[in-house]
């Protein structure tokens, strides 16, 4: 039985570092029209939702063609406010106001506007076949980053390894590393039963989707969007 799937595209409008980020101008269009329509894009996606408490990204949202059939409540609109509070209240308010229930929620950040379809159909399609609670995109962490070879400082100043009780003499080389991955903030897909009745949404059987590492830029800073345009040149010289 096909699975219904709603698209979440959080987007409030109270970003501090870059003042209403969502609407940031990548390539002439705002960031959050990106995710809209790798949303839109997706055939497996039944409808696309943007949660946002700002008018004006509303507006926006509805001009690019996703749908915003309320404004978030502010109380979780703030810069603390985890994701789970955000997927439960659409949850909530498509079953309360519309009588709409589904499956899956795929939550599609506006912040990392790199992502390709098939990144988003590869995750859904994870979570279809395999023994999942939700699936995340990451990222393999490879050399200088690899959490073996990082370092904090003690009581005493003196450096030492992040992991308390590592031998880092035991992988001295790459090669010796262990797998690791970082999440990348590009598609997650979760179960809404797990969504409800789990403190963590992404539940305790997280699957993970492996994307290459160009893909995963988080927009923080004005730098950022810079990068992105220049991979877009790269990668997508029509988009130039």
């Amino acid at each position: 039985m096909k699975k219904r799937i709603v698209a979440l595209i959080p987007a409030r409008g109270g970003s501090k570092g870059i003042i209403k980020k969502n609407l940031s101008l990548l390539k002439g269009r705002p960031l959050l029209a990106y995710a809209i329509e790798i949303g839109l894009a997706c055939n497996l996606i039944d409808r696309v939702i943007v949660s946002t408490d700002d008018p004006e990204i509303a507006k926006v949202a509805k001009d690019f063609g996703a749908e915003v059939p309320f404004l978030r409540p502010n109380n979780i609109a703030q810069d603390d406010t985890p994701d789970r509070p955000v997927f439960v209240h659409l949850i909530h308010w498509l079953s309360e106001h519309e009588n709409y229930n589904f499956d899956y929620l795929v939550n599609l950040r506006c912040t990392t506007p790199l992502k390709k379809l098939e990144h988003v159909e590869k995750a859904i399609n994870l979570l279809s076949v395999g023994n999942f609670s939700s699936i995340r995109s990451m990222t393999k962490i490879d050399g200088k980053n690899h959490p073996y070879w990082c370092i904090k400082l003690n009581e005493n100043q003196y450096a030492t390894p992040f992991i308390d009780g590592l031998d880092i003499t035991k992988y001295h080389r790459r090669q010796l590393l262990p797998p690791a991955y970082a999440i990348n903030g590009l598609v997650d897909i979760m179960k809404v039963d797990v969504i409800l009745n789990h403190e963590k949404p992404y539940g305790d059987s997280m699957g993970i989707l492996e994307t290459e590492s160009i893909y995963g830029i988080d927009i923080d800073s004005k730098y950022d969007l810079h990068l992105c345009e220049k991979i877009l040149d790269l990668v997508n010289p029509a988009l130039s």
